[in-house]
Formats: structure tokens, sequence, C-alpha cells
């Protein structure tokens, strides 16, 4: 009987210790390969993530230079400390090289047209791919090697769609750039657009790109970008270093390119009825754009501002809507008539800071492209050298897949830009606090300016009253500590020459808040203390 018990647990166990035996050791395998397993980095991939800052290249008998050298770029900033003004200069015009730029931190493998890089392009390459390349890393990439990623650096995409206007069986038209910091590399010194039949004359260091920048586009004659390959980085003199091809951008429309690009002539796609331009832009060297002085009140007590609401720039030039007779719609362009008129109002006012008050974007399908809108509608103004601020519009949210914190920080790489995205933990975009002081040694803070949109939520009334609460009182009216140069205003606005106290309700008030995006005006607010 003993025997027979055994035999039949033995087979039992032989059943079941198979497959279960199996399925243990399966899920042991997927737990080692997807959890346990962990390579180790060892050297050579150490230097794979460093493939470049790593790299020491002696190119002359003297040693000359590393490949990891760090050049800084600077910016001028305004206020420098008290004891560093010097006698009769009044203290916002004093600017000190406080921003310095850490080329060797800034990554060569991602395509980033705001960044300031230094770094030269060494190669440039076109691809048309029928899968959006964002859906894909790879997939529509120019071929490569290890090698070569090594020396030239590796391909990046430039994430805008030359065939974006062709519509989809035109495909996905990337150009493909390599970014190296290797001093042994000769560098893209300029790029030019020709048709099929022409090339650059004398032809001597010029490249070809095979593939036509208007390939998918039916009936369109072919248009080839050639880049000259220059001298390497440590031939290079300081001025010839300023002025390579440091980024590459595509522009829709007709209008200007971002800040510190130029446009390459011609467009890539033609303006046909409803189909916008498409123009490839690149930039030379290092544009840091200028930035705002401090605000302040004029030695006589005075504060302009210039409220612009409404503007509703698209990504096309626009078409003149209820433009009155007296005033030209040049060349059919709304953009054109809009920037002029606030030209024009610029040089009469001449206000101390523009605020936008909304509706920037006109948003309604028609802003598709936020950053080719976003590059011209405060281009009168900084060419006027005033800083501006943004206050958000319902409008300026449809615009597709730039949201507003992104448009935040599109603005503040524009000119004399003030815009600040705000605290995280307040609703919104855009709840911030422009401070004006006074114009004499003490810098007081006299007026508080701040932005918001929207109806006002109970996490922005108490932003606001914690903001407020953080001022310093002063007493009303302000006196200078020092008058020798602010002529009769602010006598004039002595205690014993003050209005009686139901005239003064509001005069006193430290806090101004800025009016929302609600009108269809260019107004203009002075404030005097």
């Amino acid at each position: 009987m003993a025997p027979l018990v055994f035999a039949r647990l033995g087979r039992w166990l032989r059943n079941v210790s198979v497959p279960g035996l199996t399925f243990i050791s399966f899920c042991s395998m997927l737990l080692f390969i997807f959890i346990l397993y962990q390579p180790t980095p060892g050297p050579g991939i150490i230097q794979r993530l460093g493939w470049q800052s790593w790299d020491t290249i002696d190119i002359s008998q003297q040693g000359l230079s590393t490949a990891n050298t760090t050049e800084g770029v600077t910016a001028g900033s305004p206020q420098a400390p008290a004891e560093q003004i010097p006698d009769g200069v009044d203290w916002w015009n004093v600017t000190t090289e406080d921003t310095v730029v850490d080329q060797a931190s800034l990554p060569l493998d991602v395509w980033a047209p705001l960044m300031p890089h230094d770094t030269g392009l060494s190669e440039i390459a076109v691809t048309r791919c029928y899968v959006n390349p964002r859906l894909g890393s790879g997939l529509c990439d120019p071929d490569s090697t290890s090698e070569q990623d090594a020396i030239r650096g590796k391909w990046v995409r430039v994430d805008r769609n030359l065939n974006y206007e062709g519509g989809y069986f035109a495909g996905y038209l990337n150009i493909f750039y390599r970014r190296t910091r290797r001093q042994d590399v000769n560098l893209i010194t300029d790029i030019k657009l020709y048709p099929d039949s022409e090339s650059p004359s004398p032809s001597d260091g010029w490249k070809k790109v095979p593939l036509s920048l208007r390939s998918g586009i039916m009936g369109a004659p072919p248009l080839h970008m050639w880049y000259k390959l220059g001298k390497t980085s440590g031939e290079m003199t300081v001025e010839e270093r300023a002025n390579i091809v440091t980024e590459l951008d595509v522009l829709y429309g007709d209008d200007i390119p971002w800040y510190g690009f130029e446009k390459l002539e011609p467009a890539t796609m033609l303006h046909y009825r409803d189909v916008e331009s498409t123009w490839l832009t690149m930039r030379r060297g290092v544009k840091l754009p200028p930035r705002a002085p401090p605000l302040h009140f004029s030695r006589d007590g005075r504060f302009k501002i210039l409220q612009i609401a409404d503007l509703h720039y698209s990504t096309s030039a626009g078409v003149c809507k209820d433009t009155p007779a007296s005033l030209s719609c040049k060349g059919g362009s709304d953009n054109l008539t809009t920037n002029s008129l606030i030209g024009a109002v610029l040089a009469i006012e001449k206000p101390d800071l523009v605020v936008f008050t909304g509706d920037q974007l006109n948003g309604q399908g028609t802003s598709w492209d936020p950053k080719s809108v976003l590059a011209k509608f405060s281009r009168a103004v900084a060419d006027a050298g005033i800083p501006w601020a943004v206050v958000f519009g319902n409008h300026d949210e449809e615009t597709g897949y730039v949201a507003k914190d992104e448009q935040v920080r599109l603005m503040q790489a524009l000119p004399y830009s003030l815009v600040e995205p705000g605290p995280k933990d307040v609703h919104g975009v855009g709840n911030y606090v422009l401070k004006v002081r006074s114009a004499d040694a003490s810098k007081t803070h006299l007026l508080t300016l701040p932005t918001a949109y929207d109806w006002i939520r109970q996490n922005q009334i108490d932003w606001f009253l914690q903001e407020s609460a953080s001022i310093q009182p002063i007493i009303r009216p302000f006196i200078p500590d020092t008058g020798k140069d602010l002529g009769h205003i602010w006598d004039r606005q002595s205690e014993d020459q003050l209005p009686p106290p139901d005239e003064q309700v509001g005069k006193a008030q430290c806090d101004d808040v800025l009016p929302y995006a609600s009108t269809r005006n260019i107004r203009t607010t002075r404030h005097r203390f």
C-alpha cells in the first residue's frame, strides 16, 4: 500500500512541479530583466554622457584651448549698488555686467531657440517623413554613426514643420543640424537659399543640402539650402566667432522674425490665398534682448502709463477692419497699420510704461502659431526702448498647443519685457507686481502695479493682501530726501497746498490695480506724487 501512495505522490509532484517551475522561472526572468538588472555605468558610458565636454583637442604646437572652455556671455542689467554710482548719474541709468551665461552648461542635443548659445553648427540636413517626428524619436532622423556624433555632434531637429501649411500629404519636412564644442571642427558661417539651377559663387566651402526645402509641395519649384563651412573654432578670432550661425528657426507669415533672427530669402512656402508664407530664419552669435530699466518717477514727480488693449494679432498680416477714413490701411495689412498707430501714439505720449491689457492674440483659429504672433505685437514699443508688461485676455487662450505659461516664457525673451509668470500657488498665469520708485537716491517705493486677468479668486485676493502688506508705509505726499534737482513740482505738492480732503480720494493710495482686458482702445494714465 505504501509504495502505491508514494508512487501517486511522485506523479502528482511531477505534474505540478514542471509547469510550476516553468512559471516561476519565467516570472523570475521578467523580474530580473525589467527590475533587478541595472547596467553598470562603466567608463565607456560615462564618456558617452559627456561625449563632447570631455574631449580635449590639441590643434597647435602650443596646445591651444580645450573643447570644454567656457566663454561667458554678458548683458547689462539695471541698478548698481549706490556706492558705485558716479556723481551726477541717475541711479536707473547705471548698468552692471552681472548676467553671465555658462555656455558649457547648455545642452547641445536639444532644440531651444531661446537659449543664448554661442556654440556653432557643423552640419545641416533636411528630411521628409509621413510620421510626426514628435511621436517617435529617430524615425525620421538623418543617418549617423557614433563616431560622427562624437566629432560633429548629435542631430538636433528644428521642431517646426516647413510643410505645415501644405496639408497632410505634403508630409513633415524638418531641418536637422549638428552642434559641436570641439575646436578642430569647421563651423557654419553663412546660409543661402537657391533654386535648383543656381549656386553660390565662388563655391569654395559651400555645401548643398540634397533635399529641397519645398519637397512635398506639388508644383513648387525646388529650393535648396547651401551652408558655408568656415574655419574651426580654434582658428577663429573673437569677431569671427561672434558671427557664426548659432541657431535655426522657422517663421510662419510675412511679418518680422523672432528677436535676434533674420529671414532668409526667398520663402520656402509661398503665400497663396489662405496659405501663409513659411520662412527659414537664422541667428548669428548671441543676441541677448535689452533688459528694461527699473521703473521710476520722473524728477518732477510724474509717471505715465500707456494702456493698449485688444490688438488681436494673427499669424497672417491681418485684414483691416473698421479703419477710419483718415487712417490709410498700408498695404492692406492690419498689423502694419496697427504698428504705425502705436508708434505714432508712443511718439506723442512718451509713456514710461506700456501695458498690453489682453487679447494680444486674435485666437479664433487665426493665431495658430503664437510664437510668430508674439514676435510682433510688442515690437513698436521695444523699438522705442520703453518697458512693457502684459495682462492676458480670453482670446490669448485660444492658441492651440501654446499655453499661457509658455507664452510668458516667450515674452520674457523679448526686449524690454517686464512680464512674469507669477506664483504657482495662485490661480492663473500673470499675477505679478511691478514697483515704481522715486527718482531721488532713496529709490523709495511709491507706486505698485499688480496685474491679473479673469474674475478674482480667493487665493488671488490673499496674494494681493500679502504683497500689499509687505510694502513699507510712507508719508503722503512723498517729499524726496534730496530736492536740489526736482524743480518746483514738489513744492506745488507740499502739505499747505494740498486739495481739500474730499478731493484727495485715491491720490494717497499706494496700490493701483491695472484695469482688466475689457476695453478696445489706447489710453494713458498719469500718476503724480
